[in-house]
């Protein structure tokens, strides 16, 4: 099982530089990352086929 919360901890303090999500994981990985108080900081973009690709910014989404 993969611990997307230590990959959105990574992404934070910029080990990371994003995260791909595929869309069979979408729904796990978008449940832990609504549970966190900065959740508005990570930027989500989808591609085609189901990816997304998840960056960390310093402002909050509005």
């Amino acid at each position: 099982m993969t611990n997307y919360e230590e990959m959105l901890e990574q992404l934070k303090n910029g080990e990371l530089e994003s995260i791909t999500i595929e869309k069979e994981n979408f729904l796990e990985f978008r449940k832990i990352l609504i549970e966190r108080p900065d959740f508005k900081h990570f930027r989500g973009v989808a591609y085609h086929h189901g990816i997304t690709v998840y960056t960390y910014t310093e402002e909050p989404s509005k």
